[in-house]
This record gives structure tokens, C-alpha cells and sequence, in this order.
């Protein structure tokens, strides 16, 4: 039976009520990448408000990993709203923070103490961790990556790269934040193998040193191990091993932001256990909340001891509610079973954008790990001029059929898939069917 099943076209009229309430409600510069409202959703499915039945392949933008409303974590809630909702870490102790943040500080990578902060969002998490920093170091200078996203915040939206898109009109920024080019082995250059590429990467990384900020100068160096919005690029393991050893040879505090490529996306917990490097702290958010707004900054102890008393916190940093659905996901994300039906799902997923890369000349690279997974569309296969305009119009497509998708990559030319791990064979078969026939429509316009 299928699993996508559509009474009406999308928009439907109620739907399209809603959406013209959104229009006059809530601010223009609020995006949206689908024309989805949203009646209720479970697992891997969402029903409109018009009774249509959909498959998520964007879930939440990595949000919704264990799926929606799992049910242990939806028990959880309840239980802990029957007790108390909020009484702020700032005033009293509650179990479920303690609870979480001893969780958290026994799964994140490295064999040291470890000390856990609670927040709300992923901005949030990354400014507090990059604060620490310079608290701890004495400094002031950060380095971060062309297509990097780390947030919306002043401090997190200097960090964050695509600046039509996110910071046009929001300036000036945070100053002593430096950039350089992350390794993109994609957009490589041209006769050079992947490996030297990548040295060349490290070579330029060692002339930033020179020509942009001096390393004794930095608080910290933050990097995603996968590029979210930057689209879906694996740091090589080599280039983390090198900006780990600078780390250790400078005091550098070196930041892993696993917002969206943790949550065990990638077939582990972390993305950046794929390499082995240790960093000093993890940002972590989006899935370990399964739906509620948390997020954790978690780190070696004396690194997170260093701002004096009272200097980090929030009012709703912590939330019981949202510890309690984070502690279940943990538990889920975190087991054998869980870590399994991400590489089998990334399996195929991975084996089924091979097969399209061979038949659709649209198609110029398809990449990720475990189940982070992305499509990217070019013009012209020699050139590699992103193609943002077809990626657009596959989206638009394969949304009016019933698979709710979202866009990323520096040009805006990709699409990422992201389907809720808890999705049935059956559901990721039909999704990635409905999203293969957008781009052969797409193909055939252009032919």
C-alpha cells in the first residue's frame, strides 16, 4: 500500500487558508521550503491539515532523527508535566539536567572529565562554547569555514558562511573571526588526486597562520566534521588530525559542532569519531531533543570550569521537559539497534543516488555518511556550474507529490536527505521513487 497519499493537490484549501493566515501573520524574511501545514506526524509520516499523507525526507532539518513523537520520549513529557515544567537552573537544581548532563558527559568522545551546559538552541550552544573558549584561553580570535553554519545569533551568525542568505543586512558582525576555505573534495582542483588535495588544504591552512592570524592568537577553532548547510561535506579525517595537532601545539580549543551531522546521523553518535580526533568540546542540539528545543555545550572539565560564578546560564536552559525527551532520544541514538538501521538506511540510500548520478547528467555528486546524505545538481558536469534553479523546481515537484524535501549547499544547488531513521523500508523506497521521478521530469525539460 503506499505510503504517500494525496485527497487533494498541495496546497489544499485548508492548507492554503493557513498559508495566507502565515502571509499576513508572521514576517516575510520567515522562509519556508514547503507549502506543508502540518495536521500531526508520526515516525517517518505527516498528515496536512487537508488529509493528505506525506513522507518526511527533511525531518526537521536533522531534527527528527528517532522520529516523530516516539513514544517513549512523548511518555517522558507527560510523566515529568505531571511533576513540574520549569523552576530555572539559575534558582534550584532538577534531576533531569543532572541526568541529561551526566548522560551527555559519558557519551561525547575523550577519555577525561567532562562538564555539560544546557541551552535551548544550536546558536546558543555554539556561543557558549566559543565564550568558554575565550574565557579559558585568554584570547579572542576564532577560526572558521567557508559554508559553515553555526547559527543566527550576532556572535554565531559572523560565524556562519552564505552571506546573501543569512547575514545580508544584518551587519557589522563580531570582529577577530578569521576564515578560511574548507576542503571540498568535490570542488577540488583540477589534476590534483583527493590526497593531494587535501595536503594542499593543509598547507593553506598553515599560510592562514601567517597571512590572516597568528595561532597563538586563537581562542578556538570551530568546524562542523559534515557540513550541514555548507552541503553535506565530510571534513577529511587527515585536516581534522591536523587542525587537532595545532590545537595541542597552540592551546587552541578545538570545537566539533555535531548539531546537525550528530545525533548518530552518521552511523555514530558523533561525526567526529569517523576520525578519531578528540575535540575539547561538542556542540550538540537539533535530534537529541527529538522535537523539543535543547541543546548541550559539552566539554573537558577544566575548559567548562573556566567562567567565573555566574558568568554562563539561562533562564530556560535546561528545561525539565525538554531534558527528559533528550535523555530518552540519547538512549535510543546511543544504542547498537539504533546505530544499525542508520547505516542500513544510509545503505541504501547511498547505492540509489549512484545508480541516479549514472542515468541523470543534471546530476554532478552525491555524497554524505550513514544516512546524511545529499544530491548536488550542475549545469554541466566538466564546469560544475551549480545548478540552483533545477534544484528548486525537483523540490517543487517532488513536494507536490507527497515528499517533504529542503535545499543546502553554498550555491543553494542540493538537495539533502534526511528521512527520520525510525523510516520503513517500504516509506524510504516510495520516497526516494517519488524524488528519482522529480528528477527525471527535471532531465527530460532540459534535454
Amino acid at each position: 500500500m503506499a505510503q504517500i497519499q494525496l485527497k487533494t493537490t498541495l496546497p489544499g484549501p485548508k492548507s492554503q487558508a493557513a498559508l495566507e493566515r502565515r502571509k499576513n501573520a508572521l514576517p516575510s524574511g520567515l522562509a519556508k521550503s514547503t507549502d506543508v501545514v502540518v495536521e500531526k506526524a508520526e515516525g517517518a509520516l505527516v498528515w496536512d491539515v487537508d488529509g493528505n499523507q506525506l513522507i518526511d525526507f527533511a525531518g526537521g532539518i536533522g531534527m527528527i532523527n528517532i522520529g516523530h513523537r516516539n513514544e517513549n520520549v512523548v511518555a517522558a513529557i507527560k510523566e515529568q508535566l505531571d511533576k513540574y515544567i520549569h523552576t530555572c537552573s539559575l534558582v534550584t537544581t532538577m534531576e533531569p539536567y543532572l541526568e541529561l548532563a551526566e548522560l551527555l558527559n559519558s557519551v561525547v568522545p575523550g577519555n577525561y572529565p567532562k562538564k555539560t551546559l544546557l541551552a535551548n538552541s544550536g546558536s546558543e550552544a555554539v556561543e557558549n562554547a566559543v565564550n568558554i573558549a575565550k574565557y579559558y584561553t585568554k584570547r579572542n580570535a576564532i577560526l572558521c569555514f567557508e559554508g559553515a553554519y553555526h547559527g543566527r545569533t550576532l556572535l554565531t551568525l559572523s560565524l556562519t558562511s552564505k552571506y546573501a542568505l543569512f547575514k545580508k543586512g544584518f551587519g557589522s558582525y563580531v570582529s577577530d573571526i578569521y576564515r578560511i576555505p574548507a576542503p571540498n573534495t568535490y570542488r577540488g582542483i583540477d589534476g590534483l588526486s583527493e590526497e593531494e588535495y587535501v595536503n594542499y588544504c593543509i598547507k593553506k591552512l598553515d599560510e592562514a597562520f601567517i597571512s590572516q592570524v597568528d595561532a597563538d592568537s586563537l581562542a578556538a577553532i570551530i568546524i562542523e566534521p559534515v557540513q550541514g548547510e555548507g552541503g553535506f561535506l565530510p571534513i577529511p579525517a587527515a585536516y581534522l588530525h591536523k587542525l587537532r595537532e595545532v590545537c595541542d601545539r597552540h592551546g587552541i580549543v578545538f570545537i566539533a559542532d555535531e548539531i546537525q551531522c550528530g545525533a548518530g546521523r552518521t552511523g555514530k553518535l558523533f561525526a567526529v569519531e569517523h576520525s578519531g580526533v578528540i575535540p575539547d568540546i561538542v556542540v550538540s542540539a537539533k535530534s537529541i531533543g527529538a522535537g523539543m528545543p535543547i541543546s548541550a555545550i559539552t566539554g573537558k572539565a577544566e575548559i567548562m570550569d573556566a567562567p567565573h560564578l555566574g558568568g554562563v546560564g539561562g533562564t530556560y536552559g535546561g528545561s525539565p521537559l525538554a531534558c527528559v525527551a533528550a535523555i530518552e532520544a540519547i538512549k535510543i541514538l546511543k544504542s547498537d539497534a539504533f546505530l544499525k538501521r542508520v547505516n542500513e538506511v544510509g545503505e541504501t540510500i547511498r547505492t540509489t543516488l549512484e545508480k541516479w548520478k549514472t542515468k541523470y547528467s543534471l546530476i554532478g555528486d552525491v555524497r554524505g555518511i550513514g544516512a546524511m546524505r545529499l544530491v548536488e545538481f550542475v549545469k554541466d558536469r566538466d564546469s560544475k556550474e551549480p545548478d540552483a534553479e533545477a534544484t528548486l523546481e525537483i523540490i517543487k515537484d517532488a513536494v507536490a507529490n507527497g515528499l517533504i524535501m529542503i535545499r543546502a549547499g553554498l550555491f543553494s544547488n542540493c538537495i539533502r536527505l534526511l528521512p527520520p531513521i525510525v523510516i520503513t523500508d517500504e516509506q524510504l523506497q516510495e520516497g526516494l521513487s517519488v524524488l528519482e521521478a522529480a528528477i527525471a521530469r527535471a532531465q527530460a525539460k532540459r534535454k
